[in-house]
This record gives structure tokens, sequence and C-alpha cells, in this order.
């Protein structure tokens, strides 16, 4: 029997990609010459692929598969996000030689649910070739979870979807009815081949541009694809120490808002109906955080800048208000990249900012079918539309809303789904916090690492307290709920309860 490698489950396509990739970072290092980080490459490629090969045959003579569900995919993407980091880890660990292979695991499972943890802070640490893959798991842990979305998250309204859906979470619409009628397999490979071109092309006018502008070559390439993925992976410590400058930081901008809303890219959606990017609540709602939240920041430095006599500086100003308008719309797309002028505003004033502003922008996240995390921007949207009218019905007790059959939906229904999503969320903070101080961590560093961790936003732990978190010296079972977290923050509450649901699998 010949089997062709779509036809393999899911996880052992993703596993053979993983695979396939390994040769990027051998062939990388084998040019500069690093002989030991390309045998390590190599060899992992090399047994991974065997590997995938020999449970392919051994699943495809003398077994007739059943039929698959969204529901199986579903099940191997929350498998792949536990297994899979073991075989990445593998090249990074043999490659670095000087760090245990649970931190290896940790990283690559920071990377590929693109929540960009920074364990090693001092990037001469890792050999090129190791910044090159981090950057690569993180692209495509981000591209992962775009198919997904689409492909899956999408018609078992779940990811976000349940807001503006007709049917309760894990419950099929009739698109997810009509999309069950159809081979899984073939949707997923039908998404991918309309989004994985987009993101890629994305990808490579970013890294052209910044080459443009000065960047060197890694450098620019792992910049391009953690903006995309949202991962917050930097080959040189961040954008403080980019090449490309000012300008390179405006590029980033721009493309940061692909991760506002799904509307920029996507055209197949399933539960919700296609309209004009200005007409998305969740562009608008990101729009307005993105303005308010800079201008405070901004008048509280310039109040600040008073009383040292420093607010006729117009440069600092300019400085402050740029690095406040970056770094803001970076934590909120959960990128993480902080902007080389958020210290300027700090110096302006001589008044440090927050962290707890920045957490609470992770918290909320990005757009729903996109590479962002956190709670995302329309669950939020939904909670501001049903305190609006209920603020309204405290004035007026009989009125009647007008605002549309859409609006009113996502008021009603999607406001309850929404309110009982962010309050898993909260509960899942405040167990992971829990199991976190368990492990000897402090409170506020336990807290900081729930959020960083479900709201796949790494670089939290170096800028939301005063003395950056320690990673590499916490003990083993603090790094495990990290693993755990970072997984659940990715596939998200509902989805898992909904792998645990009976509903979900009588469909």
């Amino acid at each position: 029997m010949i089997w062709r490698a779509q036809n393999l489950p899911l996880f052992l396509q993703l596993a053979g990609i993983a695979g396939l990739v390994m040769l990027i970072p051998w062939g990388f290092a084998l040019a500069q010459e690093d002989y030991h980080t390309a045998r390590s490459f190599l060899y992992s490629a090399f047994l991974l692929l065997l590997l995938v090969l020999l449970v392919a045959i051994a699943t495809s003579r003398g077994h007739v598969r059943s039929k698959e569900r969204l529901q199986d995919y579903l099940l191997s993407l929350l498998a792949a996000y536990l297994l899979l980091p073991a075989a990445l880890a593998l090249p990074f660990y043999e490659a670095l030689r000087t760090t245990s292979f649970i931190n290896a695991y940790l990283e690559m499972v920071s990377c590929l649910t693109t929540t960009g943890l920074i364990l090693f802070e001092n990037p001469e640490r890792l050999p090129d070739a190791l910044h090159l893959w981090r950057a690569l798991v993180g692209w495509l842990g981000g591209l992962m979870m775009w198919i997904a979305a689409v492909a899956v998250f999408s018609p078992l309204n779940l990811g976000g979807f349940e807001v503006s859906a007709r049917s309760d979470f894990g419950e099929f619409t009739d698109t997810g009815r009509r999309a069950g009628l159809v081979d899984p397999a073939r949707r997923w490979r039908r998404t991918m081949s309309h989004l994985a071109p987009i993101y890629l092309s994305l990808t490579a006018v970013l890294w052209l541009l910044l080459l443009i502008l000065g960047e060197t070559p890694l450098a620019g390439l792992s910049h391009a694809m953690s903006v995309l993925a949202t991962s917050g992976i930097s080959a040189v410590g961040g954008m403080q120490n980019a090449g490309a400058g000012f300008g390179g930081e405006i590029l980033i901008f721009l493309f940061m808002f692909f991760a506002l809303s799904r509307e920029t890219y996507a055209t197949d959606l399933g539960a919700t109906r296609r309209e004009g990017l200005l007409d998305d609540p969740e562009f608008r709602f990101g729009v307005l955080i993105l303005l308010s939240v800079p201008t405070l920041l901004f008048a509280r430095h310039w109040i600040g800048a008073i009383d040292v006599n420093e607010q006729e500086n117009l440069s600092a100003a300019v400085r402050a208000a740029w690095g406040a308008l970056f770094t803001v719309l970076s934590f909120l797309s959960t990128t993480g990249f902080e902007s080389a002028s958020w210290e300027a505003a700090q110096d302006w004033s001589g008044l440090g900012t927050p962290g707890l502003i920045l957490l609470g922008l992770a918290m909320i996240g990005g757009g729903v079918a996109t590479t962002a995390g956190g709670v995302k921007l329309l669950r939020v949207y939904a909670l501001y539309l049903q305190g609006l009218r209920e603020m309204e019905r405290l004035v007026h007790p009989s009125s009647v809303s007008g605002s549309g059959q859409r609006v009113r939906r996502i008021r009603r229904k999607g406001a309850l789904i929404a309110w009982v999503f962010f309050m898993l969320f909260a509960l899942s903070l405040a167990a992971i916090t829990l199991a976190l101080t368990a492990g000897g961590t402090g409170l506020e560093d336990a807290l900081v690492l729930s959020i960083a961790a479900l709201s796949t936003t790494g670089p939290l732990v170096q800028v939301a307290t005063d003395t950056p978190i320690d990673l590499l010296g916490a003990g083993e079972w603090v790094k495990s709920v990290l693993c755990l977290a970072m997984v659940l923050g990715r596939l998200e509450t509902l989805a898992i309860i909904a792998l645990l649901s009976p509903n979900l699998w009588r469909n």
C-alpha cells in the first residue's frame, strides 16, 4: 500500500515538517563552519524523519484508518504543543552543551507557542544557528495557529469565534456542519494554501525592508519572523540593539497591526462575516487602546518632566511619545518588543513606567484568528458593549437597543461566553500563580510569569518587574508549570474544556 504524506495524521505531518526545517539551520551552521552545531541539526533531522517514516509505514500497513474529524485535529494540536518541543529541543540541547534538556524543552515550548520567554539574557551565549532555530520555530508556531484558527477553531466555535457565533462553544455552526462533511485534511490543506503564501510574503517583505535600513541579515530575519508570529524573539537582545534604528521600528510598528484584526488577511472564517477593516470592532477597539494608553503615559511623563524643568526638551518629548506608542502596540499584540525610546521617556521625566500597564495590555491581547495571545479584543469588546447597555438601562429601564442584530448577539450571548472565558482565565491565572509559588517563586514574580505564559508574552519577565526574573535558575517544578501554562494560553481554556466535552465528540 502506497501512502502519501498528506494522508498522514496531522501530528506526523507536523513532526515531518519539523525534521525538514532542521536542515535550514544545518546549512546555515555549515556555511559558518560551525561543524558541531551543523552535526547536531543534521543528526536530529535524520533521527526525527526516520522515526516519522517508520511510524507512517507501521500505521499504513494492514490498517484502514477511520475518517478523521475536526475534533481529532484539535487533539493533534494539543499533542503537538506538548510532545513536538521534545524533538525540537534535541538539536538545541546538543548544540549548546551548557544547559539542561529541561531548559531546552522550555525554550522550544516558548518558541512554538510564540511566547518568547527570555531564558538566555546574553544573546552571545547562543550560536547564530540557534538564534535562527528559535526564530524559525516561533515563526512556524505562528503559522500553525493561523491555519488552525480558520481550519479548526472557527467551525468548532473556539478561539474567540464563539463570541459572534450563533451556537455555543464546542458546537458546530452551520458552517461547521458543512465543514464536517468535508475531509478535515482537505480543509486544513486548503486553508494552508491560502494563508501560508500571505504569511511568507509578509515576512519576506519586512525582512527586505529591514535589510535596506541597515539591519544585519540574521537579526532582520529574526525580527521579521517574530513580528508576524508575535513571538518577540530577537537574535540581538531586542530593538534597542537593532541596526535598523528608528526606521526599523516604524516598519515593525506598521506590521504589528496584523495582530489586531483577522480582517487584515483572512477571507474564509466560517463563523464570522467578512467586512471592511474600519468596520471591524476588534480593529477599532485596538486603535482606541493604542491612542488612549500612550496619551495617558505621555501626559504622566510630561507632568514628571515639569518637576525637573525638562518639559521644553522637544526631542526628548518626541522620543518619549514614540516609545510609549510602539511599546503599547507591541505588548497589546503580545509581541513584547520594547522600543529603543522606551527608556528615553523615563529618562526625560525621571519616572518609571508601571509594569502593571504592560501586564494589562498583554492580558487583553490581539485579535481573534491572529497569532496574538491574551483574552482577545473581541471578548473585551463584547464585555464593553454589555456594560454600556447595562448603564443605559439604569437611566432608561424600558429602553430598546437599536444597534443591529449582530451587535445585539455579541452583547447578549457573546458577552456571556466572554465573561465565562474571562472567569476561566482568572481561575487559570490563580491556579498557575499558586503552583509557581509552591515551587518557591515569589508572589510578584509568580504573577508576572503566569500572565506572561497565559498571554504568550514572554518579554514581560524582563520589563514588568524591577529586577528581571532568572528562569534558568528556577527549579524543574516551576519550568514544568510554565510549559503547561504556555500550552494552555496558546490553545485557550475553552478548547481544553471542549476536548473533555462529550457533546463535541458526538457531533
